[in-house]
């Protein structure tokens, strides 16, 4: 028998899973034929089995009582155990024999699942989906997960994971992973072979350095329902032991008093290859593009200004949208959570990123003026590969560095040397505003289940949320008020983040006064309550529309009315504003039918208390909203028709209308998951409502 001796520690329960999940993933071993084989273990000469790859299943055949029969022809691996981490140093030889490609192949679907970060898998039930996740999923790529079930994906992440413990297998599960992509029609062959090669080296880094199980992998990538979480255990930030003080409940301002005018930008989402009478509709993830194809007559075309469908923006848009800005000013501020680049996620470089990072940066500066400030956020499509922000301790090429110094460089006259010293180590950064309003940018990517490097150290990444603590406090003790601003919403982050951060919001709500998020390009909010009752309204999370039309919208930006800059102010958000550009209008000029408007308008879509009928927007108005909502169908399609920006093909009804509030009044994950599941939704509104965009 061929031996080739291989020693390591690894994952405990390897053995049993890999037996469990090949077996389950639809394959009977009592009547199977083993044409090939791709493992033998032998845990330190105590037992051994032969594992096939998964055109077949274990073979069982005991010889004597304790021990299982060898296929000779089998390669022949060592392992010892020693409890719960694998430890790499513990090679005592490298498997120089590359796996055979065919499992590999069928393995590597799980390779896909994290690279496009927000496609979840289709229920394999015949149980019809909620409305809502319907409109979610509508935001989504479009790759196909149907093949994905639980036991399918520990069978292969099993299967993968022990083909990365050799480096020789590398380019082997790159190569499986394209080949899976194309053959399970996840997307074409061009965006298959980009998006393998640009995710390989960082992705299987990450992997290889994980104490990853299967079960953990699967938990993460299908749903809880698949496994435990046990990679993402609780953990707790400390807090001081000062104890909060007395809460004021807030009051409307004297009339008359100042506001704050915050011009808010989110989601650009800027498309360089953007082509006017592109087709709109293509196979690729991203169309209106050189590579979209001329539109056949069944076949949309991009529009001038921008298109409804999966199409970002050209940079006239941008440009005219920050033109009309202008003109609506003065700001007071800005604030700017992020995502610059097209949703292209399979063909992005490094150096196209930190260009388009630069051009928008300049663009902004220049055409709101030197007087300005803008105080900016960092989104997850701002690295390549997208969603891979690695934590501090990770150094050399494959850490931020590259982006967080440009960041600085061109953020540079916004802000302070110490915040631009937080941001090239963290991506974070906090400066005050004005004399007792100070403003906490976070990077949400910390918290993000699609930034795979989390795999490796999921807890406070960066120390960023003892960070938030330390400076919430040294705010309290001064008596200043504080905005936090951020990309990806608190409610829709992994869950032990989510907890604390929510836990950090009770314990200084009479300090935090403004949240600011963007992300899910919708137009929309989440709750906070007290964690005593979950009842009392201490919080809320704003959520503004995206500056794209990715998917099927107008483009659009945010106004934020601030109690202003008097001794005294709460700082508390009193009205908001969205403004659009009505592509329908402004595609078509009145005066010439199918030619474009030269100098569009950007109109006001709706004022939030005037369309709500609230005097002030304080967490307990927010709460009475929902209440409306619930009561009022009239008041909840107004939202629903705001929500979308003004281009909404449908009502939201029934277990829609249902399924959205559950996500307004979770701005923590688990409250998510638990009016999902006492509604009946199976877990399909929670994996929906985490759907990262592409």
């Amino acid at each position: 028998m061929s031996q080739l001796t291989f020693c390591a520690f690894h994952k405990r329960e390897q053995l049993d899973l890999l037996k469990q999940a090949v077996c389950a993933a639809g394959r009977r071993a009592r009547t199977h034929t083993y044409s090939s084989t791709l493992f033998q273990y032998t845990f330190c000469g105590r037992r051994s089995v032969t594992v096939v790859d998964l055109s077949a299943c274990v073979h069982y055949s005991r010889s004597s009582p304790g021990e299982e029969s060898v296929d000779p022809s089998s390669l022949h691996i060592i392992f010892r155990y020693s409890g719960r981490r694998r430890t790499p140093a513990a090679r005592t030889m490298r498997l120089p024999t590359p796996l055979p490609s065919i499992g590999l192949t069928t393995c590597a679907l799980v390779l896909m699942l994290p690279l496009f970060g927000s496609c979840h898998p289709a229920q394999t039930s015949e149980r019809p989906r909620p409305v809502f996740v319907e409109q979610f999923s509508r935001q989504a790529v479009g790759f196909n997960w149907r093949n994905v079930t639980c036991p399918f994906c520990k069978a292969i992440f099993t299967i993968l994971d022990i083909a990365l413990l050799s480096d020789a297998n590398e380019e082997r599960v790159a190569h499986a992973v394209g080949e899976a992509c194309i053959r399970l029609h996840l997307g074409d062959e061009q965006v298959c072979r980009e998006i393998t090669e640009l995710f390989r080296d960082d992705f299987i880094r990450a992997l290889q350095e994980s104490y990853l199980w299967p079960t953990e992998a699967c938990a993460l990538l299908v749903g809880p329902s698949c496994g435990k979480f046990d990679l993402y255990e609780a953990w707790n930030i400390t807090l001081p032991k000062i104890p909060k003080p007395p809460v004021t409940p807030p009051s409307p301002p004297k009339p008359g008093s100042p506001q704050s005018r915050v011009l808010f930008l989110t989601d650009i989402h800027w498309d360089q290859e953007y082509v006017v009478g592109s087709a709109a509709d293509c196979k690729h993830p991203l169309c209106c593009r050189n590579d979209s194809g001329s539109p056949s007559w069944k076949r949309r075309e991009a529009g001038y200004w921008g298109t409804y469908s999966k199409c970002d923006l050209p940079l006239w848009t941008v440009q005219n949208l920050l033109e009309n800005a202008a003109k609506a000013g003065p700001w007071d501020w800005v604030y700017w959570t992020g995502d610059i680049p097209a949703h292209n996620v399979w063909s992005q470089t490094r150096n196209q990123q930190l260009s388009e990072l630069t051009i928008i940066s300049r663009l902004i500066h220049k055409h709101l003026g030197p007087n300005v400030t803008v105080y900016p956020a960092v989104g997850n499509h701002e690295s390549t590969p997208v969603n891979s922000f690695p934590p501090p301790f990770v150094h050399g090429n494959r850490s931020c560095a590259w982006l967080y110094n440009t960041m600085a460089e061109e953020w540079a006259p916004w802000l302070p040397d110490q915040a631009l010293k937080t941001l090239r180590y963290g991506g974070f950064y906090t400066l005050e505003i004005q004399p007792g309003l100070r403003v906490v940018s976070l990077n949400m990517n910390f918290c993000a289940r699609e930034n795979f490097w989390l795999m490796v150290n999921s807890t406070d990444p960066a120390n960023q949320l003892q960070w938030l603590v330390h400076v919430l406090q040294a705010s309290e003790d001064k008596g200043e008020k504080v905005h936090i601003i951020g990309h990806i919403p608190p409610g829709l982050c992994l869950s032990s983040w989510s907890w604390n951060y929510y836990h950090i919001v009770n314990r200084y709500e009479s300090t935090i006064t403004g949240q600011f998020f963007g992300h899910t390009h919708q137009d929309e909010f989440q709750m906070f309550y007290d964690e005593a009752t979950m009842s009392r309204p201490l919080g809320v999370a704003f959520i503004a529309p995206s500056v794209t039309t990715y998917i099927n919208l107008n483009p659009g930006y945010r106004v934020y009315y601030v109690d202003g800059n008097y001794q005294g102010s709460s700082r508390l958000v009193l009205d908001h504003e969205t403004y659009i550009l009505n592509l329908t209008e402004v595609n078509s000029s009145p005066g010439a039918p199918g030619s474009p408007e030269k100098d569009p308008k950007w109109t006001l879509l709706y004022r939030a208390t005037k369309a709500y009928g609230v005097t002030s927007l304080f967490p307990s108005d927010y709460d009475g909203l929902i209440r409306t909502f619930i009561n009022d169908d009239r008041v909840f399609q107004k939202f629903w028709y705001f929500r979308h920006k003004g281009h909404v093909s449908e009502p939201c009804k029934e277990t829609c209308k249902t399924t959205l509030l559950c996500f307004l009044r979770s701005g923590r994950a688990d409250e998510l998951e638990q009016c999902d599941l006492l509604n009946g939704f199976g877990g399909d509104l929670a994996r929906a409502a985490r759907k990262t965009l592409c």
